[in-house]
């Protein structure tokens, strides 16, 4: 697990498609501060099936900054 409070933006010049994943918000409060987390969970195709498998938490300040960075893109 980790938590996230800066990005940087860095192109990706050989991307190619990732397999789809189940994701879960939560919405964390954690020692007065409030954090996002996102959970993905493994596919189907994997050994185990729905274990968790990568977990990230957001602090404001990378939310917002995410959001921006999104907001840009698309």
């Amino acid at each position: 697990m980790a938590t996230v409070r800066k990005f940087t933006v860095v192109p990706l010049d050989d991307a190619r498609p990732l397999e789809d994943v189940e994701a879960i918000v939560r919405l964390v409060d954690c020692e007065s501060e409030r954090l996002i987390q996102i959970d993905t969970y493994d596919p189907p195709t994997r050994e185990k099936p729905g274990k968790l498998s990568q977990t990230i938490r957001l602090d404001k300040a990378a939310f917002e900054k995410l959001a921006e960075i999104g907001s840009k893109h698309f």
